[in-house]
């Protein structure tokens, strides 16, 4: 079944006009009214205070939970407890830490705070709880008393993984020094974080007084806060990339004895590196998967980015009359001066097409095609919303109904945390009485908001942004997994991206635009040659991207990987240079070190290859299911069936590989990604040609 692509539509639909309305519901700011309810729905969280009954609660169901995972008289499954006590944490874990960062009230944050704080000791503890560890091994190890399936004992296994990064299996004295480098590890990450961040002063007189004028100066200095990527001389991104990256021996210092505190701890607990312990269980299962994939993508993709690159060396000998070779510094200047040269446009221009509210009726509209799921907006209650520009979404199936929730939170506001993200509030899981329980999300954006005349206008790229968010929503509404352990958006990080990166492909496709974006005031259709030149703008050298993304995750692998290096006489940064001149196609700048800004190496130790592998599988799948026609019914179903409804409950690569038909190799996946380079080179061509 496919949406109808041809009709007219003359009117917003109601969930189009509430997006594109500025919402006037008055938020309730007393903490406490008769009739109302909480956050959430929650009676107890009408006030601040009621995360300290949710607290307490928690703690006395969980003490209950143990007793009964360490009793000999259990009369269930291990797995079933162990997950009911994971959800029992969770649903108080998870919704306190949203309220910490999204809620503008600071009674409610700081006892949100509190909460996550409790919460947070508790699992500690239950993480060196070694009678309980005991009773989990018993059973992944002998079997369990009660029958169990592949799926419990999956989940079993991945609860005992979890122990066991924690060091409990170990002797009292190694135990003790997982527990300390956890700690170290944790400080250092928090303090290369904010260096990451840190301007750099350098006195004026050291920069030429023709580009003095584009930094700031305080005082006798120059204050160097970015690399200025946009600037039009070439002489000021160069002096900014320098000086922003110019080597800091403090981070340097910071960088190494976090990456020797991750090997060192992982070693203790029985893996040969940091990355064996990190990609352990995911979709590419071993860091030797990783890193045969990672260098057959740097050999594929290098004769392409070399083509970007000559390209963009010419518009720079072209722009410039003393022009040099290109540079590191130049090309997201020239990827931004191509973009905009080639097709003419820029994302303010097709900005009036892209009313929320017309975004949001393509969404329900492809949903409703793709799975029979449409958007349905609910009336929140008085007290359930945190702010009055919040919306609340039923996810509803045609035969099933009610799937989960979604709120969504998407505009601008002062003291909003700016950061685009998707929130499990609760987990989907199936309950002792047979019934499901619903999950419920929050996608978390920064949107300019409507005012009283003009709807939110997106630019392109918030499109495919707010496309990319609710894939991952779609994959905890779609999910139907027995346990929440492994609900939803809860599986490997090589894997949680795929859903999302699979809902850019719709959203950079012309025939889906074509299906709702349309003028706000007049309701013209945006013209197809438009969409044709936006949907090819976002494909301009997107070979010499790829590399630079290969290049970063290829020096992740190094930098986590078993190879070790003798911190006294190499560096980081000798290793950057060493990996960046095999394997990125523009030499390391001497006397530079990128990769002390590279904040994703803290939260992504060893995992920064994640991003390159879902898309990997992301363009695999949209070739072969949905590139010839992105509303089929069937195809949608079968994604549903045999991929969204696992969540991480089957192993991720033997999933795909059975979806698929064909096994997942490094080699396979970087076809794939070939593949779709190719195609988006002829989308460009093809747009230049109209």
């Amino acid at each position: 079944m496919s949406f109808d692509k041809t009709r007219g539509v003359h009117t917003w639909s109601p969930l189009a006009s509430t997006f594109n309305t500025k919402p006037n519901k008055l938020l309730s700011l007393q903490f406490t009214s008769n009739g109302s309810t909480g956050l959430f729905g929650l009676p107890e969280l009408q006030e601040p205070e009621g995360f300290y009954l949710l607290k307490e609660n928690a703690i006395i169901e969980t003490q209950d939970l143990v007793d009964e995972c360490c009793s000999h008289n259990r009369s269930r499954k291990i797995v079933e407890v162990f997950d009911e006590l994971s959800d029992t944490l969770c649903r108080v874990a998870d919704l306190a830490e949203f309220v910490r960062i999204a809620h503008p009230q600071p009674r409610f944050s700081h006892s949100a705070e509190d909460a996550c704080l409790a919460i947070g000791g508790l699992v500690e503890k239950l993480n060196t709880h070694r009678k309980l560890y005991d009773s989990l091994s018993e059973v992944v190890y002998r079997g369990d008393k009660f029958p169990t399936t592949d799926v419990d004992k999956l989940v079993a296994k991945l609860f005992l993984f979890d122990f066991e990064q924690s060091g409990i299996h170990l002797s009292d004295e190694n135990r003790g020094k997982v527990v300390r480098l956890n700690e170290s590890i944790l400080t250092l990450g928090q303090h290369f974080m904010t260096g990451t961040l840190q301007s750099r002063a350098i006195p004026k007189v050291n920069l030429s007084q023709n580009i003095r004028q584009h930094f700031a100066i305080d005082g006798d200095n120059i204050i160097v806060s970015g690399l200025f990527a946009d600037a039009h001389m070439e002489l000021t991104r160069e002096a900014a990339y320098k000086i922003f990256l110019y080597p800091d021996p403090h981070q340097e210092h910071l960088l190494t004895e976090l990456i020797n505190g991750r090997h060192t701890m992982a070693t203790l607990c029985g893996f040969s590196s940091y990355a064996h312990r990190a990609v352990n269980g995911s979709l590419a299962e071993s860091p030797e998967f990783v890193v045969s994939f990672l260098k057959l993508l740097a050999k594929e993709i290098m004769p392409r980015a070399k083509k970007d690159f000559a390209e963009m060396e010419t518009m720079k000998k072209s722009q410039y009359a003393k022009s040099r070779n290109l540079a590191p510094w130049d090309v997201p200047y020239f990827t931004s001066q191509a973009r905009r040269s080639k097709f003419q446009m820029s994302g303010s221009d097709l900005a009036p097409y892209f009313s929320l509210g017309a975004v949001m009726e393509g969404l329900s509209n492809l949903l409703h095609s793709l799975y029979d799921v449409t958007l349905q907006l609910q009336e929140p209650s008085n007290g359930e919303l945190w702010a009055n520009d919040v919306y609340k979404l039923a996810v509803v199936h045609g035969s099933e109904g009610v799937l989960g929730y979604i709120y969504c939170d998407f505009y601008e506001r002062q003291g909003k945390a700016h950061q685009d993200c998707h929130f499990t509030i609760r987990g989907g899981k199936l309950l002792a009485d047979g019934s499901y329980q619903s999950p419920i999300v929050v996608l978390h954006l920064n949107l300019p908001p409507p005012n009283w005349g003009t709807p939110s206008l997106l630019t392109p790229g918030m499109v495919e942004n707010l496309f990319h968010e609710m894939g991952h929503a779609l994959h905890s509404m779609l999910a139907r997994t027995q346990y929440q352990h492994v609900t939803g958006t809860r599986c490997s990080t090589d894997f949680a991206e795929v859903p999302s990166i699979l809902m850019e492909f719709f959203a950079l496709d012309a025939r889906v635009l074509a299906t709702f974006a349309r003028h706000y005031k007049t309701g013209e259709r945006l013209p197809t040659q438009l969409v044709e030149k936006m949907v090819a703008s976002k494909s301009v050298f997107g070979a010499s991207e790829m590399q630079l993304q290969t290049f970063y995750s290829l020096l992740d692998q190094r930098l986590h990987g078993e190879e070790r290096w003798e911190s006294s006489t190499t560096t980081t940064t000798n290793i950057l240079e060493q990996v960046q001149n095999e394997y990125y196609g523009l030499p390391y700048v001497q006397n530079t070190a990128w990769q002390l800004r590279f904040g994703h190496l803290v939260g992504y130790g060893a995992k920064y290859y994640a991003y390159l592998v879902s898309r990997a599988v992301a363009s695999w799948i949209w070739q072969q299911y949905f590139s010839q026609d992105p509303f089929n019914r069937e195809m949608g179903e079968k994604y549903r069936e045999e991929v969204l409804s696992h969540g991480g409950g089957k192993p991720p690569q033997a999933m795909v590989g059975e979806f698929l038909a064909r096994e997942v190799t490094p080699h396979n996946m970087v076809e794939a990604l070939m593949m779709d380079l190719d195609h988006k080179k002829v989308r460009v061509e093809s747009a230049l040609s109209l």
